[in-house]
């Protein structure tokens, strides 16, 4: 099977790739090494990718529709797994436009693209922001997701509905996932636990926004591209009849479309957080107290009872050991 990954160079898309690779795949990467954070990390990760023979990138943005429509034609894919994105919560206070361009216009482009080759799946990020000013928890699929609280959640929030738009007018299985608090190794510079344990490994403070009462549903990346992976095969199909979908599927009435959640089903404190760091670095972190910032919200925690049901599959990684997987990782890159 030939699938399509956006965004190979990035976080998430390169551990999917990885997977994907090992299993027997033959993987094309499509990313834009942009400059939000270190292009050189993201070299690296397409260099590791690259010493498999299954494995051939193309390096271009998703708004260069003509690049991009050529890299999805040349590959041919069956499956088209859409990562790429502007990410970030708090860049979005700044940069929208960015946005907007990548979530909404690249987006649009990767439909098209699925659409012109009738691929047997199109699988496409989202995130747990959309869930917004959202206060029922655990988050499940069937919840309103109307109160975005930044730009970054409403383009995610846009790239579900032009999704289902898309696989009702032309029958296109579509899966969504929203991610919840991804960390791991070859993690991005800009996420929490990357710039905490950079922090407590230098002896700086590391700012804790809401006093440190904020929780978080944190996934380890290898239980994330786990869950993908399962996904690829759980394709969507539009019920014959409405009345047959099972209670708590967000499979839609009227076209093969799902959102799912991929989520450690577990609430985190912040403060607990910082102390698996402090266990793995074996240092004390320097807390700078803060409020919150706009657009944050205070919690968010997984219902990832679908994706069991779908795949037989939920992340279950200790926050622990995660954070302990991560700062080895990070010792030996870093050479701190």
């Amino acid at each position: 099977m030939r699938i399509f990954i956006t965004g190979t160079a990035g976080f998430i898309g390169f551990h999917l790739a990885r997977l994907l690779l090992d299993e027997g795949f033959a993987v094309h990467g499509y990313d834009g090494m942009t400059d939000y954070y270190d292009v050189a990390l993201k070299q690296r990760r397409h260099q590791m990718l690259l010493q498999s023979p299954s494995f051939t990138a193309t390096e271009g943005m998703l708004e260069d529709l003509p690049r991009f429509d050529a890299a999805v034609d040349a590959a041919a894919p069956d499956v088209i797994v859409h990562l790429a994105a502007q990410a970030g919560v708090r860049y979005s206070l700044e940069n929208p436009r960015a946005y907007v361009d990548a979530n909404v216009t690249g987006s649009f482009n990767v439909l098209e693209a699925a659409r012109r080759h009738a691929v047997r799946h199109l699988l496409m990020a989202s995130t747990s922001s959309v869930y917004g000013a959202n206060t029922e928890m655990p988050f499940a699929e069937i919840h309103k997701a109307d109160t975005p609280l930044t730009i970054y959640a409403a383009t995610k929030k846009a790239g579900e509905a032009m999704g289902h738009a898309y696989a009702h007018l032309w029958n296109l299985p579509v899966t969504m996932f929203r991610f919840f608090t991804v960390y791991g190794p070859w993690g991005r510079p800009d996420m929490a636990l990357y710039k905490f344990v950079d922090a407590v490994l230098d002896g700086r403070p590391i700012d804790i926004y809401n006093h440190g009462e904020m929780y978080r549903d944190f996934t380890y990346v290898v239980d994330l591209v786990r869950g993908i992976r399962l996904l690829i095969d759980a394709v969507p199909v539009r019920p014959a009849d409405p009345e047959d979908i099972a209670e708590g599927d967000s499979l839609s009435p009227v076209a093969p479309f799902r959102i799912v959640n991929i989520g450690n089903s577990q609430k985190v404190r912040l403060l607990d957080f910082v102390e698996a760091i402090e266990a793995a670095t074996g240092r004390t972190a320097i807390r700078n107290l803060m409020p919150i910032q706009p657009g944050d919200v205070p919690a968010t925690w997984a219902d990832a009872r679908l994706l069991q049901r779908l795949t037989g599959y939920r992340p279950d990684t200790d926050i622990g050991d995660g954070v302990a997987r991560f700062v080895e990782w990070y010792r030996d890159y870093s050479g701190k």
